[in-house]
This record gives structure tokens, sequence and C-alpha cells, in this order.
């Protein structure tokens, strides 16, 4: 079922869209070997010696890739293929041109769709591994933070007890020497903190006062049209504020990764419930799907990397086995904890977001 960008709300779509863009990364970045492959493959395909690639953002094109000569009207024959998101986004085109009249196969334009198609994938897998090593580097960044605290005790105490009058020449000795040390791994740890902190999108501790209810109700927005495309309903039980304090960026990709997970293996039409419970210091979201499951197997391996599991994406959409491990990853850095439940095969799954509230 194709879903009409423009139904609804066109100047919404059109935010959502270039928002898409600038998830991708690809606006005034270099052309990429990879993409140089495809339109030299489109140009061959049409036997013709001009094609490219680009993206429209605005009023602006821009070229990721390109052979031959740039695309204006002086080509008589034209043939161009939509770069389409996986939810329903039109980003860009893929085209060929040349300068004798021919008529384009049904054969040549399926291919070309097909090398859309493509551009697609290769953009989607980029930005899945980028997230990966992110969430990842945040997290071994937020354990060297904690390191920190009893190593600068440690380097304290050791110095304190090298200073006490009347200490033992030999314990004096053996203090100094894990002063010496201690200040060695402090300096290491602000040594790596400190260059991630240089780097684009590194880690930056946040704990800023988030509501939860909210953040679920934008990544809701943001699936819109990969739900209407499946007619699907996603339904969220919590009528008041949920106040926790936290990253905002980084819990708005836990959530999306976990419901667009419970999109992908649910069948059309079928409806996914996002409930919560709150404890004394802890917020826990379900996230509940009426989908494909699991097997025991399947819940012993699946926050692994790449794991293989049972489960099948009901769309035919693309599973890259990165999405959980973000999201576990994301879930560690605000000290909580990832679990899921699954009766089995068919019975759906259900993943508890526990998180402190502060």
């Amino acid at each position: 079922m194709q879903i009409d960008q423009a139904e609804n709300n066109p100047q919404s779509n059109e935010t959502l869209r270039l928002a898409k863009l600038s998830y991708y990364d690809i606006l005034d970045t270099p052309a990429e070997s990879a993409f140089d492959q495809l339109t030299q493959l489109a140009a061959a395909i049409f036997e013709v010696s001009n094609a490219g690639i680009s993206f429209q953002a605005d009023d602006q094109v821009f070229v990721k890739s390109q052979i031959g000569l740039p695309l204006t009207d002086q080509f008589v024959f034209f043939a161009s293929a939509p770069i389409r998101t996986p939810d329903g986004f039109d980003i860009g085109q893929i085209y060929v041109a040349g300068d004798a009249p021919e008529k384009a196969m049904e054969k040549q334009l399926n291919m070309l769709n097909l090398m859309a198609a493509m551009v697609v994938e290769k953009l989607e897998s980029r930005i899945a591994i980028r997230k990966t090593f992110r969430a990842y580097d945040d997290r071994l960044h937020v354990l060297i933070h904690d390191l920190k605290n009893p190593m600068t005790t440690i380097s304290l105490q050791s110095e304190l007890l090298g200073r006490i009058p009347g200490v033992d020449e030999r314990a004096s000795v053996i203090a100094g020497k894990i002063n010496a040390q201690s200040k060695r791994m402090i300096d290491n740890l602000n040594g790596i903190l400190s260059t991630a902190r240089k780097e684009a999108n590194s880690f930056k501790p946040k704990k800023t006062e988030v509501d939860l209810k909210e953040v679920l109700e934008n990544v809701k927005l943001d699936l819109d049209l990969s739900i209407k495309r499946k007619a699907q309903n996603i339904s969220i039980h919590i009528e008041n504020p949920l106040k926790i304090f936290g990253d905002p960026d980084k819990l708005k990709i836990l959530f999306n990764e976990l419901i667009n997970n419970a999109i992908k293996f649910s069948p059309k039409e079928e409806e996914i419930i996002i409930s919560h419970q709150i404890a004394e210091n802890e917020i826990t979201i379900a996230i509940k799907d009426h989908g494909v499951g699991l097997t025991t197997e399947d819940l012993d391996k699946i926050f692994l990397k790449f794991p293989r599991l049972s489960a099948v994406a009901t769309g035919c959409e693309n599973v890259y086995g990165l999405g959980l491990i973000t999201a576990n990853a994301l879930v560690e850095i605000h000290k909580g904890k990832l679990q899921v439940e699954s009766e089995g095969k068919d019975l759906g799954t259900t993943f508890f977001v526990s998180l402190p509230i502060k």
C-alpha cells in the first residue's frame, strides 16, 4: 500500500522529509565511490554517457555522484527512479540521460528502481552502524567517567597515608607508588574524555528533565508513515507526564529503535501497546506487540551482535541486527535495564525499558 506523502499535513510531511535527509548526513558531503559504481552501472544498462544520483532539499539539489555532463534540459532522453526511504519519503533520484531519442525498456526501468533501492540500503546500513558505534562509545565514556571517582579517592587516600607522621617507611613507599599510578590512570581517563568531547557528535554527559510521554509521542510521529504503510496502530496508554533526568536525544533514539522494531515484526493492522509502571525511583516503559514472537533460543541471544534469530520482518523490511544492540547500550548509559519477554513463536514480544527517575 502506497501512502501519499501529501495527505493530512503536507507541511508536516515536508518537515519530516527534510529531517530524514539531515538524518542520513548526505548533504554537502563529498562524492563516494560506492555511489559512483551505481551511476556507472546505470549508464551502462541504458547505454548512455550521462548518469547521476542527486538529493533534493528545499530548493537545493545536492549531486552525490555524476558521470558525464550535468543534468540539463538539453538531453533528448531521460529516465529516473525515485530514491525512497523505507518510511515512504522521496529524497532524491538516480537518473540517466542521453542525446539520442530512445525508449526505455521496462527491464531497464526495473533495474534503475533496484539501484535506487540500493542507494537507500547503503544509507540505512551506514546510519545503523554509526548509531551503534556512537552508542557503544558513549557507554564506554560513561564507564570511564564513573571510574574517575574511585580512582580520585584512591589517589587522595594514598597521598594522605604517605603523610601520616611516623608511618612505616615501606608503607610510605607503597602509598607513593599507589598515588603515582592512580594519578596516571586519572590523566589517561581525562585524556580519553577530552578527545571524545572534541569529536563531532561526541559524548557529553547530559542530565536534563525529560518527559518520557512526550518522547514517545514524538517517536510515534516520526514513524507515522511506517505505521500507516502497514495500517497499524500504536496506542500510548500514558495519561500524565513521566519525568526523569536523562539525555533527550539518546532517549529518542532508544525508543525509536524499539518501536520501529515492533512495527517491523508485527503484521499489518495490528496494534502496538505502550504502557508504564512506576516504582520507587524507577519508571518502566513496556512496548508490547502481537507479532512474530521469539523462541527460547532467540531470547538467549537477542542482545548479541548480529544475532541469527528465527524472527522475520513481516513486510520484508531490512533488518541489520544492530537496533537492539544500540538500544541496550543507550539504556545502560542511563543506568537502566532492557529486558524482553515472549511466550513463543507468533505470540508477540514485549520489551521493558526500566530507567531511574533521578
